[in-house]
């Protein structure tokens, strides 16, 4: 495993860190010195000790200044380990400019730059290291994400193709082009897409869930159930996929599953309003009517302006509770908050006459 592979997780990428000894006006002797010092800064560099890998580095880099490899690597430590992002960028133009076709350089530059949201300067640089090694799919496939961040979609869809045309079971792309497709409304491809992944990679969680949104969107909700319950299984946290999944259930007359789903929503992110608010609906509809109002007094007092939980609590009151004050109070905030249901606004007119 490479440095990179090993500490660049932060950019998703993978790194090559090349190791060319460059012909300088130096000694044998100290020739060998200096790349001593940058296998040690390797080693350390791949244990976590990033900053005695800085100072081996910078004492090879003074035995040989024109050590292009060296800088470049001082510039991974420096951004990956150290999160020293302007001396990374320092590094690696030094690295560039003792060697004009490092892709990595550029590469690597190109990620610092993206950090720090210097958009233009990251495309620019990735740009570069494509010039130099067309077929680099790490630094298309950071090109993609860097066109996703602009939303230029239509360049980050070129840049994922690109990445498959060389690597068809590229995992991140296949991923990334099947969400932009979706995205589009092109759910045939995206579907073809997603398929092939957890074909190749069974446990990717995030791979299911897209392709049960896809599902349900075309209404066929059993291959949308089957696709949730394989995020989950994968994942058990994946509080969207419980969420989603609660409501097919809950859709399908599954009752007490549903809940089950929208507690574990709750349990694992207390602040969902709108899980609040379908627990409300599932236990009216098992009568539970005392845990009902709760729920959907709770899913206002996290989000007061939910305009959905003011509706379903107005109903409560007028259909369930008999309590016609409360439903109207309730109803009149509904539409305070821009609800525009007919029946609702008819009410609160009549009650005004």
């Amino acid at each position: 495993m490479t440095i990179g592979e090993h500490h660049l997780k932060q950019f998703g990428v993978t790194l090559i860190a090349v190791m060319a000894v460059l012909a300088v006006s130096v000694t044998p002797v100290q020739a060998d010195d200096a790349k001593k010092l940058y296998n040690e800064a390797m080693a350390q560099a791949s244990q976590g000790r990033y900053d005695d890998a800085a100072e081996s580095l910078r004492k090879a880099i003074a035995i040989r200044p024109k050590f292009a490899e060296a800088h470049h690597l001082l510039g991974i430590v420096y951004a990956n380990g150290q999160r020293k992002p302007p001396e990374a960028v320092e590094s690696f133009k030094k690295a560039i400019e003792l060697n004009p076709n490092f892709a990595e350089a550029f590469y690597n530059l190109g990620l610092v730059y993206q950090g720090q949201a210097k958009l233009g300067d990251a495309e620019q640089a990735l740009l570069h290291a494509l010039a130099i090694h067309p077929k680099y799919e790490e630094a298309l496939l950071a090109l993609g994400q860097l066109y996703e961040r602009q939303q230029s979609t239509n360049k980050a869809v070129s840049a994922y193709q690109r990445v498959l045309a060389i690597s068809p079971d590229h995992v991140e792309a296949l991923y990334a082009l099947g969400y932009l497709w979706e995205s589009q409304g092109r759910s045939v491809e995206a579907r073809d897409l997603l398929t092939h992944l957890v074909k190749l990679q069974p446990e990717h969680a995030d791979a299911y869930y897209l392709l049960g949104t896809i599902s349900e969107k075309a209404n066929q909700a059993a291959e949308a159930e089957r696709h949730y319950r394989q995020a989950i299984k994968v994942r058990p946290d994946f509080v969207d996929a419980h969420y989603n999944l609660g409501f097919l259930l809950k859709a399908k007359g599954e009752l007490k599953e549903a809940v089950q789903e929208f507690q574990t929503v709750v349990r694992l992110k207390p602040d969902y309003a709108d899980a609040y608010v379908n627990l409300g609906v599932v236990y009216v509809l098992q009568q539970k009517l005392d845990a009902a109002e709760q729920a959907y007094e709770e899913a206002i007092r996290l989000r007061p302006t939910l305009a959905e939980a003011y509706y379903n609590l107005g109903v409560f009151y007028e259909f369930h509770m008999k309590d016609t004050t409360r439903a109207l109070a309730t109803y009149k905030k509904y539409l305070e908050l821009g609800g525009t249901d007919e029946r609702i606004q008819r009410i609160v007119r009549d009650v005004k006459k």
